[in-house]
């Protein structure tokens, strides 16, 4: 069976691993470690590509990113190439240095960002590289010392993680750490490596349709994330004639809201703004089937905010009634 096309949609989430061919070493010593970890600082930023957890094990590499600018592909195969090629240099070594392409799955943002902060930090743990949490914070080839206060990269969006776990810095930190104590004993969690949900029920009994869900091996997150995610890579852009149609909603909206269009498309949290921008992709995308990726960038929030709308149906359905 052919390989699916990566996804490639900026403002998403992904997870993405890459390993060293015949799972052998693509680090042999602190010097490659480190190597990584600038070409990493040199490629992401905040306007780029977002770094919220990593972690680097001697023959593969977990990484959890927002891209912005640069595309996720682009990303991948600058700091993929540029390591390969100091690698081999350094090692006297020729041929193709990772295991096939790299993996990444788009992810639901809501439920599983926590898990995978959790469930990468912890893998030195895992394979038995660290003991516990303690030796992990002074470990400076995972996120979780940034996270902790102990290692600083430029790269990584320390405060953005932490505002997850609560609004006073010490506290934060001592709720993350309590929260990575709680994932050491899980072990290895297979359902975080592999694509959106799927109920085998359906498939034992094709007469079911009680658990079928929308699955696709490139997503991690529930069917309904899953079916937003494909319409929108299916939706074709209609041209001038839904553009005319999404402009004169959105005014429609502005005018019932008491607000500017200006204000409705700045991305602002503001209560009014929140409830109008749900109350207008909720109407774009029943009535005009308009794009999540036309929402985005035309409401000026990113396409996780637009699927979450979606997924959970936010929006007065009745405020444009014929």
């Amino acid at each position: 069976m052919p390989r699916l096309p990566r996804l490639d949609i900026p403002g998403l989430i992904y997870h993405v691993i890459f390993r060293g061919i015949e799972r052998k070493e693509i680090f042999r010593g602190d010097a490659d470690f480190k190597e990584l970890l600038s070409r990493l600082s040199s490629l992401a930023g905040a306007e780029d590509m977002k770094v919220y957890g990593f972690a680097l094990m001697p023959n593969h590499v977990h990484l959890l990113v927002r891209p912005l600018k640069m595309a996720l592909p682009t990303f991948m195969r600058r700091l993929l190439t540029g390591y390969a090629i100091y690698f081999n240099r350094k090692h006297r070594r020729a041929g193709h240095l990772f295991q096939n392409r790299y993996k990444s799955f788009a992810v639901e943002e809501d439920t599983y960002f926590l898990e995978l902060i959790r469930y990468i930090h912890l893998n030195p743990v895992r394979a038995g590289i660290i003991s516990d949490l303690d030796r992990l914070v002074l470990y400076p080839y995972t996120g979780y010392s940034a996270l902790m206060g102990r290692t600083k990269y430029s790269f990584m969006e320390v405060d953005e993680v932490l505002l997850n776990f609560g609004g006073n810095l010490k506290g934060a930190r001592q709720s993350l750490k309590e929260f990575m104590e709680g994932g050491v004993a899980l072990g290895r969690q297979a359902h975080l490596l592999g694509g959106g949900l799927k109920r085998s029920l359906a498939k034992l009994d094709p007469e079911s349709k009680r658990d079928l869900q929308a699955y696709d091996e490139r997503i991690l997150g529930s069917g309904l994330f899953v079916e937003a995610i494909l319409k929108d890579i299916d939706k074709g852009d209609k041209g001038a004639q839904e553009d005319s149609l999404l402009k004169e909603l959105l005014d429609r909206v502005a005018t019932h809201y008491n607000l500017s269009l200006p204000e409705l498309c700045s991305g602002s949290r503001r209560k009014v703004v929140s409830k109008a921008r749900a109350a207008a992709v909720f109407n774009a995308t029943k009535r005009l089937g308009t794009s999540p990726r036309v929402l985005s960038q035309v409401l000026g929030v990113a396409p996780s905010t637009i699927y979450d709308i979606i997924r959970l149906e936010k929006g007065e359905g009745e405020l444009f009634q014929d």
